[in-house]
């Protein structure tokens, strides 16, 4: 019982280790969370109320944006309209905008009342979490379209990023309803996943999160994918069929990441923790959208190894990195992941080694182009690798270098020893070169 105690403690205190790193790089940094109708209603809400909480402590700046949800009932063309997949299409008239009203305003109560509670028996004790709502979205009618009168169904006009951030400045948490106001006291019923986006956008957040059912975005196999370029967004946007939550989920994903929202992503509401899982863990629990301004993250192929060549060989030249030979990198090219730009010239490169006790690897031959450096292509391919690296069930990463030690430790590298190289790694150890070895557990 003792030890089983001792070993709970210490797996305790390994992920703390584990999670501060994140922790550091959340903090300050605005997060917007889009919560369905749906997510709302299910029994694991009250678990994501704690997570959000637990986030808005760490010192992280919170925006949360709801939809609503009528249960069944006789009010069907209200249903009718938040059943429909594009919200642009469907027809808001003055009952419906009236029954929406009533929604938005019992649904905002609910969600304060949630992150206000603070008796002593909750996790929620003594939080003292501030909540503000209020009327920073402009919005004007959706119009007439195809001949018909959306009526009060409407289109974001404007959001008031200024007074949104000087409450997050605060402490507090900003709640968005999705409905806009006109300046002539109208009131229209806004699709929340689009008031998501674009205050995203608008806010500059470092991150969307969309709740969605399902554990992020699956492909034809049913296999979850946990990381997602824009371009292999695109693709799977495409293909995603006729499950309309999912491309929803990822259609206001790709838009923020393509409007310069570093990172979207997609997790589930029905999954106890699963917001903590993604933001704090390598592997995460959901889909995670990067975006990526210049171009493609793909593994290297044949026809990459003269620009490959271009890129490495000034460092083999000042002696950085150890000279390869165009046979040599034509037989590693599948080990090779690269960064390309727009016009598909690669700017970066980054190899990974699986080493021969199975659990470990070596990474190597990190370049970037002398006119890109210190724009985080090398830690954006660093990412992806570890990603690959964890999937392919390793959890030691090995780099071995004479320049480049201040980076790998600010990667969360720390310094190793030749000992500490598995065997056959050890016995290829290049003693004049004397490289420094530093190692990762993932």
């Amino acid at each position: 019982m003792a030890s089983s105690k001792k070993n709970k403690i210490a797996e305790y205190v390994k992920f703390l280790r584990n999670t501060s790193p994140y922790i550091n790089s959340h903090r300050d940094k605005t997060f917007l969370l889009a919560l369905s109708g749906e997510a709302m209603c299910h029994e694991n809400f009250s678990n994501i109320i704690l997570d959000i909480a637990l986030l808005q402590s760490m010192g992280i700046k919170l925006v949360l944006v709801h939809g609503i949800k009528y249960q069944p009932n006789n009010q069907n063309k209200f249903l009718d309209i938040y059943k429909t997949a594009d919200i642009y299409t469907s027809v808001t008239d003055r009952s419906s905008m009236s029954l929406i009203k009533d929604a938005v305003g019992s649904t905002k109560i609910n969600i304060e009342a949630m992150l206000s509670s603070g008796v002593a028996s909750s996790p929620m004790y003594n939080s003292k979490i501030k909540v503000v709502s209020g009327n920073f979205i402009a919005a004007k009618p959706a119009g007439i379209r195809e001949g018909i009168d959306l009526q009060y169904t409407g289109e974001i006009r404007r959001i008031d990023a200024l007074n949104i951030h000087k409450q997050l400045e605060d402490s507090a948490i900003v709640l968005l309803s999705p409905i806009g106001y006109s300046p002539s006291g109208e009131v229209f019923s806004l699709d929340y996943r689009d008031l998501a986006v674009q205050a995203a956008i608008n806010l500059k957040a470092e991150k969307l999160i969309i709740f969605s059912q399902n554990e992020g975005i699956q492909d034809e196999n049913g296999k979850l994918l946990r990381t997602l370029s824009i371009s292999e967004a695109q693709k799977y946007l495409d293909n995603l069929g006729s499950d309309c939550e999912q491309k929803q989920a990822l259609k206001s994903c790709f838009e923020a990441c393509k409007n310069n929202v570093s990172r979207s992503h997609i997790v589930s509401y029905k999954v106890n923790g699963a917001l903590l899982q993604e933001l704090f863990t390598r592997d995460g629990n959901g889909t995670l959208i990067l975006k990526n301004s210049i171009g493609l993250i793909r593994q290297a192929a044949i026809d990459d190894i003269g620009d490959l060549l271009k890129l490495i060989e000034p460092q083999e030249k000042n002696g950085a990195l150890v000279k390869r030979s165009r046979e040599l990198l034509e037989l590693e090219i599948t080990r090779f992941t690269v960064l390309e730009n727009t016009e598909g010239s690669i700017i970066s490169c980054c190899a990974l080694y699986p080493l021969d006790d199975r659990c470990s690897a070596e990474i190597a031959c990190i370049v970037t182009h002398p006119e890109l450096m210190n724009q985080g292509h090398a830690g954006q391919l660093l990412e992806i690798i570890e990603k690959k690296a964890s999937e392919m069930k390793i959890s030691k990463l090995f780099a071995l270098t004479i320049q480049a030690s201040h980076w790998f430790l600010e990667h969360g590298f720390k310094e190793s020893s030749i000992e500490e190289l598995p065997a056959e790694r050890q016995s290829l150890y290049n003693f004049q070169r004397n490289s420094k070895i530093f190692c990762k557990k993932i």
